[in-house]
């Protein structure tokens, strides 16, 4: 019996028709694997990953395999977007006996949850080294059923293995100057320089360590960190990692050089590329910049939100090839020549097939190339035409099967959209965008908090889940409702924002030593409590805590939040000089940190040229109250207690380390406020 029917995840469902009997992730199908005398088989995956559909359609919904998974073992099936400790856990064990990971993940489980065997896809025949998939399962049923002691032994080896791993803070405190420096130099060696970003293929998209270049530029004057940054970010916007027809990026590229991606994207890599982005246009006024960040917003806002207001978590990387029905993954998005020429013509078609990079060889598969902007001078283009041949490809692609989308609602990547939308709506002049940002923070506080401000993951079509909050949802959700706090002026979301951070002290952290755990004190017990201060595709719950922390204490003067943030960051003082680029977003908070962060209130109109000046200020991290001199939000945003107008006229008040600059009413005095080098 297939269990899955129910479920809200729109991975799980997709396996809802197989003939595997599988379970969801809970304590009944372990009580059953312990009833029968088997192993668990748990398979982890998620809805946008191309590798997950072909091991389903190659194995689970194959009936002589399903026969054998149903005779010998109990199958459970997570999605782990919804179940990210559940994920964490048991990726750990698989990289820490394989040295690599990936899913679809497979875990071999004794019936007290231990892990023994350990995979990620395997094949139906044996191919490339790898056994198949039935070889997997006739050698783990043997090894149960004629080694169970062995098996055991093993299983409890892991666990304790698992159990015994603590982190340490370091020893150095808050990081400084030093530490920061050696970050960047870190950051230098690992750089492409013809080609940016960062190592070699497959080459992700470097949000967290854009943002720490950024931020490092601005209060140092480094120019080689913002070059890097610019550099990166020019290659990513040119390159076929970026939807140059609809905006928005691809989850990563194949190749070191960011042409072929692979296809799924994600709201999470969205949302930070489009606030990276629109911090680029802030440090430098690029007006690719701009435009990049303004198509990703859009596209966010036109392809992933939901009906309730809320973002959809992907687009799958598969769709169907509409000349052979089959799912094949970028069908959507690539182009042949001949396919140009039905849609343009013959002259546009020669013209987009320069401009976008497409050959006869094709630069993907079977003559097919991925869109993208090889040359420099691009943009010098006939901006009509090209516009032109834009709208008319989009047109034609809109009548191809589109990619799937899964709908699930998450706390942790909404509260990462809902910043970046709020922050270049009010850059660009966008109130829609802003609107869109206040309708998720909307849904995030109305659906998924609950009385007592508690977090829930997940939610769709306007039903919450019962998967709790994790430390990343309590975070980004917090770090959503301060970027909102700052560009409305309304003080309730800093009001929320506290309520979710006060949690984080309280049930994810260590009174002792101020590290943070993934998952709450009172949540499930798992073979182990996960922990993991590094970035992943993701900032790290533990670095992103730090940075709501670090702000909040700014808007409000907290010092248990302020002495909270500055333990948390002990673990960027020792991992940061060694491994720069798996903590980046760590070293974005610990600029942050190092220069204040600055606060400034702006008494006057919400939208004012001071409120805009100050939201575009350089100082990293600077947080930003604004509100009318007596108004009803001013007493809910402490920076405005007391702050009067001068004369009438819109005031900005900055203070830095306990020391206040005089009030100013002009715009340029206010900048060179927020500028660190301003007077070096």
């Amino acid at each position: 019996m297939n269990r899955l029917a129910d479920s809200q995840s729109p991975y799980l469902l997709q396996h809802a028709d197989n003939p595997v009997d599988w379970w969801p992730w809970c304590d009944a199908a372990f009580e059953e694997a312990r009833r029968r005398g088997v192993p668990v088989l748990l398979s982890v995956g998620y809805s946008a990953c191309h590798w997950c559909h072909v091991m389903a359609h190659e194995s689970f919904e194959d009936a002589e395999t399903a026969a054998l998974m149903n005779e010998k073992f109990v199958n459970i099936k997570v999605d782990r977007e919804e179940r990210p400790d559940v994920d964490a856990v048991y990726m750990e064990a698989v990289q820490a006996a394989t040295g690599q990971g990936g899913w679809p993940m497979t875990v071999f489980l004794t019936g007290d949850a231990e892990p023994f065997y350990f995979g990620t896809y395997f094949p139906p025949e044996p191919r490339h080294g790898m056994p198949s998939f039935a070889q997997v399962l006739e050698g783990v049923h043997q090894a149960w059923t004629g080694r169970r002691e062995e098996v055991a032994e093993v299983a409890g080896k892991i666990v304790a293995d698992l159990s015994e791993r603590r982190l340490g803070l370091g020893e150095g405190g808050l990081p400084g100057e030093e530490e920061l420096a050696q970050a960047l130099l870190g950051l230098v060696r690992e750089y492409d320089e013809t080609r940016g970003g960062f190592g070699g293929a497959p080459k992700f998209p470097p949000s967290m360590a854009v943002e720490f270049l950024l931020r490092h530029h601005a209060r140092t004057g480094a120019e080689g960190a913002l070059q890097m940054a610019a550099d990166t970010c020019e290659r990513m916007a040119r390159g076929g990692i970026y939807d140059q027809l609809g905006g928005g990026f691809a989850r990563y590229s194949v190749d070191r050089e960011w042409v072929v991606p692979h296809f799924e994207k994600m709201l999470y890599d969205n949302a930070l590329l489009c606030r990276a982005y629109a911090h680029l246009w802030r440090a430098t006024g690029s007006e690719l910049a701009q435009r990049i960040a303004l198509e990703t917003a859009d596209f966010m806002v036109r392809e992933l939100r939901t009906n309730e207001g809320g973002f959809a978590s992907a687009l799958d990387a598969d769709s169907e090839d509409a000349a052979t029905g089959a799912h094949v993954e970028g069908a959507y998005y690539v182009w042949t020549p001949e396919q140009l020429r039905e849609v343009l013509g013959d002259a546009d078609a020669e013209l987009a097939a320069a401009y976008f990079g497409v050959t006869a060889e094709g630069t993907f598969e079977e003559g097919a190339s991925v869109l993208q902007l090889p040359q420099q001078d691009s943009e010098l283009a006939d901006a009509g035409r090209i516009g032109s041949i834009r709208e008319r490809l989009l047109a034609a692609r809109a009548e191809r099967p589109a990619p799937g989308r899964d709908d699930k609602v998450v706390a942790a990547w909404n509260g990462l959209a809902v910043a970046a939308l709020a922050e270049t709506g009010a850059y660009f002049g966008r109130p829609d965008l802003v609107a869109a940002a206040v309708a998720a923070g909307d849904l995030l506080v109305r659906l998924h908090m609950d009385p007592r401000a508690r977090l829930a993951r997940t939610s769709k079509d306007g039903q919450v889940a019962a998967n709790a909050g994790v430390l990343e949802d309590y975070a980004d959700v917090a770090e959503g409702f301060l970027a909102l706090a700052s560009v409305t002026g309304e003080g309730v979301w800093l009001e929320f924002a506290g309520f979710l951070l006060d949690h984080v002290l309280d049930q994810f952290t260590d009174p002792e030593t101020g590290a943070l755990y993934d998952t709450a004190a009172d949540a499930e017990r798992l073979i182990r409590r996960p922990q993991d201060p590094t970035d992943n595709a993701t900032p790290s719950g533990w670095t992103a805590a730090a940075g709501a922390l670090l702000s909040y204490a700014a808007h409000t003067g907290s010092e248990p939040h302020r002495t909270a943030a500055e333990r948390a960051l002990g673990v960027v003082t020792a991992i940061g000089p060694r491994a720069p680029r798996f903590i980046g977003h760590g070293l974005a908070v610990a600029e942050a940190a190092l220069d204040g962060p600055r606060e400034v209130a702006v008494v006057g109109a919400i939208g004012g040229s001071l409120h805009r000046t100050a939201l575009l200020g350089r100082a990293p991290g600077a947080v930003v109250a604004a509100g009318t001199a007596g108004g009803a939000d001013s007493a809910e945003l402490p920076l405005l207690v007391d702050r009067p107008e001068v004369d009438g006229e819109e005031t900005a008040y900055v203070c830095l380390n306990f020391v206040c600059h005089a009030p100013t009413t002009d715009a340029e005095q206010l900048a060179e406020q927020l500028d660190p080098l301003s007077g070096k």
